[in-house]
């Protein structure tokens, strides 16, 4: 089972669609960095409905020693620079990232990639749900952005097209 590294998004999004349970089936050690902390303790405070990090016993926080500088001019978030960096200092781990542009510089970082959408595949290779489709639908309607046609690739890839 491998370790995970998890961002903002698939913490909020799972815990939306009351998944994010599953983070722990699917990974051995998951760490966040203090970034995502925050980011989700902002939302908190604006009065969004978002998972409280400390009710999560296999949720550590840890922190990169450092962010590479060129990244910090890139339109990324601080809890993206973080998870990213993270995953960079231990590139073993599957990181988790749902940002277009987090995910692109991280794939040619040559980092392990997944975002929410491999996590419900892999509920559905698991047997833990029987289709993917409302489980988008779902996530759509608590605010995820999912264009047509990353949803028909992931209906495809559910064998459920």
């Amino acid at each position: 089972m491998p370790d995970a590294i998890c961002n903002t998004s698939p913490l909020l999004y799972l815990y939306r669609i009351e998944a994010i349970d599953w983070l722990p089936q699917l990974f051995g050690e998951i760490w966040t960095p203090g970034a995502v902390i925050r980011e989700l303790q902002e939302g908190q405070h604006r009065g969004y409905d978002i998972p409280k990090p400390n009710k999560y016993e296999w949720l550590k926080i840890v922190d990169p020693h450092t962010v590479p500088s060129e990244w910090l001019t890139l339109d990324l978030g601080q809890g993206e620079l973080a998870t990213m960096a993270l995953a960079l200092e231990n590139p073993e781990r599957v990181v988790l990232l749902d940002d277009g542009l987090a995910r692109r510089i991280a794939d040619a970082a040559g980092l392990k990639v997944w975002g929410t959408l491999r996590v419900l595949l892999e509920a559905k290779s698991h047997d833990w749900i029987d289709s993917v489709a409302p489980l988008l639908d779902r996530l759509v309607a608590t605010g995820m952005w999912v264009s047509y046609d990353v949803r028909q690739r992931v209906l495809a890839l559910a064998d459920e097209k």
